[in-house]
């Protein structure tokens, strides 16, 4: 639960300094006052709504790899390294992707991600305590469950996603702060007062957590896709069998709110913390690939962008 909250409370904090930087600045106030058009206040929600959400991305990179410790496999030291470098590039060439840089970070828990703002210069980086609890065929699987995530454009998806929402948190708490002030105000020609901003942080508080339950459940899906994906890269039988490892391991999510979203291994909750978590079960992300179809070893080139 505590990843759970974190996770929210991050984009939350992120909207909240985004109202105060735009409070210091005046904008707020001069938006109120002059009573600013639907269009002018949609484009002030659009800019600093997608504003966060895209610098997020374009350092997500630089980001990861110093919260998480990544060492960067520039020049394989040993053959484990090797085989490495060499199952992601060649699941990079089957995905018809750029090849991703591969990384490994220290932590005892099983786990992988994937981050990077563009398809052909992202990042793959694995646990030590993958390499040590996994078989190399489960790691394989890993590793392509991760290379879909590239594939697919989850981390470009979810930015936009993130973004519109925020838009839209930052539009209505606005709105609804403006027609607090209107109430709170006696003089007319007023405007952007106390009413205003505490009625705006309030809002901005409430629809943030509705936006974030949204965000939550495109993530789940997007690990249904991605295991699909790996399914493809390196067989069904394997991708079942990294999820079995991952599930008999109790392994941890990812230490911070914004890897935790990228990992192969999740958050798990129930009832209402059902809502915000980042992945599924990974019971019924297991049964979710034995009713599908079984795809074969593959052969050739596979296009994991048409799943």
């Amino acid at each position: 639960m505590k990843r759970i909250v974190l996770l929210v409370a991050t984009n939350l904090a992120i909207l909240l300094m985004l109202t105060i930087v735009a409070r210091v600045l005046g904008l707020d106030g001069w938006l109120a006052a002059k009573g600013s058009s639907f269009a002018g206040l949609l484009a002030f929600a659009a800019v600093f709504g997608f504003g966060g959400s895209f610098i997020s991305l374009l350092i997500s990179k630089w980001i990861a790899k110093r919260s998480m410790g990544v060492r960067v496999i520039e020049q394989p030291v040993h053959p484990d390294e090797a085989w490495l470098v060499e199952t992601v590039r060649a699941q990079a060439q089957a995905a018809g992707i750029g090849m991703p840089e591969v990384g490994i970070f220290d932590s005892a828990a099983p786990n992988a991600f994937a981050t990077g703002a563009r398809r052909d210069n992202a990042l793959v980086a694995v646990s030590t305590g993958l390499l040590q609890t996994m078989r190399r065929e489960e790691v394989e699987a890993v590793l392509a469950h991760e290379v879909s995530h590239i594939a697919n454009g989850d981390m470009v998806t979810l930015t936009l996603i993130q973004g519109v929402l925020n838009t839209f948190v930052i539009l209505l708490a606005r709105v609804i702060g403006g027609a607090v002030d209107r109430m709170l105000s006696r003089d007319e020609n007023e405007g952007g007062g106390i009413g205003y901003f505490v009625a705006v942080m309030i809002s901005e508080l409430l629809l943030g957590v509705l936006a974030s339950m949204i965000v939550m459940a495109f993530s789940r899906y997007r690990e249904f896709r991605a295991d699909r994906g790996g399914a493809q890269l390196a067989g069904t039988p394997r991708m079942i069998a990294a999820l079995e490892s991952l599930r008999r391991s109790h392994g941890e999510p990812l230490p911070t709110a914004q890897m935790s979203a990228f990992g192969i291994n999740g958050t798990v909750g129930a009832g209402i913390k059902r809502l915000f978590m980042s992945h599924p079960p990974i019971e019924e992300r297991i049964a979710a690939l034995r009713a599908a179809t079984p795809a074969p070893y593959p052969t050739t080139k596979v296009d994991i962008r048409s799943l």
